[in-house]
């Protein structure tokens, strides 16, 4: 689908490194890789805010016959307010890494895939105007970057759910050696936030908050990763592989998966071979039906990468176990004609990557990153999804 109100409104040009949390710490120039996946939520004073996941990565990541990782080098501690450790690089000899992808490097693993990366992803929050269209603030002071071992590899795709008039509530994913978890914020104006902990553990990400209580529990999303799937039996609808499953909580700390599956891929929609949540679910109303209103990834195999679309589902109100309705086509796809002015940039195709959306009124708002490079705002009419 097109829409007239389609564009890129932060792209790595926009990012003043002078400013970044790694500024000063090591000898060694880097660059922003990409300014994407931002977290959406509207602010108290109307304006809209973007998290934009800041990629800043090493120039000339292999020199000296080595090739570097950056990584913050601290054990949690605070010390004046301020987290105590800094950044710093570590050496690989050349000889024991796979570097063909620009953005990362494979190494030994005594059977396991491991690897690192060239880059090292933080949070920066932006303030937009209502519209989300237009830049009004860029918050350097308010950047969430890592302050513990268990992101010492950084903090990366934020997704915000407003649960109530002075409570946010942010799910991050952070990155170690240890694990690829789920990490949580939380606000009472969506411009300060204080770290909650874990909790999620390895490799379920993707947790998205809906922005409400139902019966009094929070609900989420979630996307647990892995390399072994069982199998459907035969002539099942569905494919083994990754799926949106659910989860419950008193208190928005502590959840409990639920039972039932939830969005799974299907043999007959080979688009969605691989899917993941997007943007946090919002109560709203589709085609006369009210229900929460979840946007999601699919995946179509195709070279490394693959090809990332944005699908919709309607949940039941009362019971988010049940789809009421959903798209059968993309919402959203890859749009090559927004990064073709940033062409020298680009290392990434075919990949639009939602994180939020917004109601408002005859319309929706939608975050995404496009290309792992920039973020980019789309106005959906309402009846797009009828």
């Amino acid at each position: 689908m097109k829409f007239p109100h389609d564009r890129l409104v932060i792209t790595p040009h926009v990012i003043d490194l002078s400013r970044s949390p790694l500024a000063g710490h090591f000898d060694a120039e880097t660059f922003v890789l990409g300014a994407f996946n931002p977290g959406m939520t509207t602010l108290p004073n109307g304006n809209v805010l973007l998290m934009v996941r800041v990629a800043e990565a090493l120039r000339e990541p292999i020199r000296d016959g080595k090739v570097h990782a950056i990584r913050w080098d601290g054990d949690g501690r605070l010390v004046g307010g301020q987290p105590f450790g800094r950044f710093v690089l570590d050496a690989w000899p050349l000889e024991l890494a796979d570097t063909r992808d620009p953005r990362k490097f494979m190494v030994p693993g005594g059977g396991w895939k491991v690897m690192a990366l060239t880059s090292l992803s933080w949070l920066l929050p932006v303030e937009m105007t209502p519209d989300a269209m237009e830049i009004v603030a860029i918050h350097y002071d308010k950047a969430i970057a890592p302050a513990g071992p268990w992101a010492c590899y950084g903090v990366e795709d934020a997704r915000i759910s407003r649960v109530a008039d002075e409570q946010y509530l942010m799910t991050t994913c952070s990155v170690s050696p240890e694990r690829h978890s789920t990490t949580l914020y939380s606000s009472a104006n969506g411009l300060d936030w204080t770290f909650e902990g874990l909790v999620l553990d390895h490799q379920n990400k993707d947790m998205l908050i809906f922005e409400g209580l139902v019966d009094g529990a929070y609900w989420a999303q979630t996307r647990p990763l892995g390399d072994l799937w069982f199998a459907y039996p035969p002539g099942s609808p569905f494919r083994a592989g990754p799926s949106i499953n659910l989860a419950t909580s008193p208190d928005g700390r502590h959840w409990k998966p639920h039972l039932a599956p939830h969005i799974r891929p299907r043999v007959d929609r080979p688009a969605t071979a691989r899917m993941g949540g997007g943007a946090p679910p919002i109560l709203t109303e589709v085609a006369g039906q009210r229900g929460w209103l979840s946007l999601w990834h699919g995946v179509e195999p195709k070279e490394i990468v693959g090809i990332y679309r944005t699908f919709w589902s309607l949940l039941d109100e009362a019971d988010p176990t049940r789809i009421l309705a959903e798209g059968e086509v993309p919402l959203l796809e890859p749009e090559p004609a927004l990064t073709q002015p940033l062409e020298d940039l680009l290392y990434l195709r075919d990949v639009v990557f939602t994180t939020g959306v917004i109601d408002q009124g005859d319309r929706f708002i939608i975050a995404s990153g496009e290309a792992d490079l920039a973020c980019r705002i789309t106005h959906v009419p309402k009846d797009a999804l009828g």
